[in-house]
């Protein structure tokens, strides 16, 4: 298990634009199957939810059901969320246990070649990414914690008092500006592939 403490400050959102062009011809990750995924939105997506996780980091797992929560409740409305598995430990066999043990039914992205982490510019497992979905583009409009559980390594509250991701989704859904997190993620570090 990787713990990290976390990012002293939040350091902004670049609006990360990506054309139509580079959409269509970029490889994402792969699947649980091997497939590469080249379309994270799909039809009628409005808007995409990178969930940023590690098989083995217990703070992820704690995050399952609040995840298929929103997942549930947003489908509908535009929405879908992507299991991120960026760490080079976290193989097709070890996430397809991983997703039966913790009754993961979202869809499931490996990414391996940390397109996705570098894509959103996240560092910390659990951490989330919103992409609004524009003319066959998308752009960040949101990145950070779920919500305010953790405090920091070892200090969690029982229930959150914050729930970031679930604000700034309800927020861009209805037009209005996009809350940014109360605090930065708490959780387990990426492991960067070396360069």
């Amino acid at each position: 298990m990787r713990i990290s403490f976390p990012r002293l400050a939040f350091t902004g959102l670049s609006a990360l634009l990506l054309c139509p062009s580079a959409l269509s011809a970029r490889t994402f990750g792969i699947d649980l199957k091997g497939k590469p995924i080249r379309d994270l939105a799909g039809v009628d997506t409005r808007y995409v939810v990178l969930m940023f996780a590690a098989s083995d980091c217990p703070i992820c797992n704690r995050y399952v059901p609040e995840i298929a929560r929103l997942s549930h409740e947003y489908s509908s409305r535009g929405v879908r969320i992507w299991w991120v598995f960026p760490n080079p430990g976290d193989t097709r066999s070890v996430v397809a246990k991983h997703n039966r043990e913790f009754s993961i039914r979202e869809q499931t992205v490996l990414d391996p070649q940390q397109t996705l982490v570098h894509l959103a510019h996240v560092a910390i497992t659990p951490e989330a990414a919103i992409f609004k979905v524009d003319g066959g583009g998308m752009h960040e409009i949101y990145r950070g914690c779920v919500d305010d559980r953790y405090m920091a390594i070892g200090r969690e509250r029982p229930q959150p008092e914050h729930h970031d991701l679930e604000l700034a989704l309800t927020a861009a859904l209805n037009g209005t500006i996009i809350p940014q997190p109360a605090g930065p993620p708490v959780g387990c570090s990426v492991v960067f592939l070396q360069k």
